[in-house]
């Protein structure tokens, strides 16, 4: 049996909190909600630029791709932006002690 030592736990603890911070960033959910909308929003403007005749009259002549997409642009560049300007905090780094002999 195994003992932990104390500074052996408080190493591993803190290796995990720096995998978990990385990890809430990779994929915090403003991420991956602007990255689909700005995706989603650019594959929806370009129907709507190219839409014909016969889709407008469809839509009774309001291009309603093009407002969708746009829509969903501004929506995915709205997450993006809020992303950028309040990134996830770190937390702050613990105090370094010496290993104990």
């Amino acid at each position: 049996m195994s003992e932990y030592s104390e500074h052996g736990v408080h190493r591993e603890v803190t290796e995990l909190e720096s995998k978990s911070a990385t990890a809430a960033r990779l994929f915090d959910v403003r991420r991956i909600i602007g990255g689909l909308f700005v995706l989603y929003g650019v594959i929806v403007t370009i129907a709507g630029i190219t839409a014909s005749d016969a889709d407008l009259d469809k839509a009774e002549g309001v291009n309603i791709n093009l407002w969708t997409g746009l829509g969903m642009l501004a929506l995915g560049l709205f997450f993006l932006g809020w992303l950028w300007l309040r990134p996830l905090k770190q937390a702050p780094a613990p105090p370094e002690e010496p290993p104990a002999e």
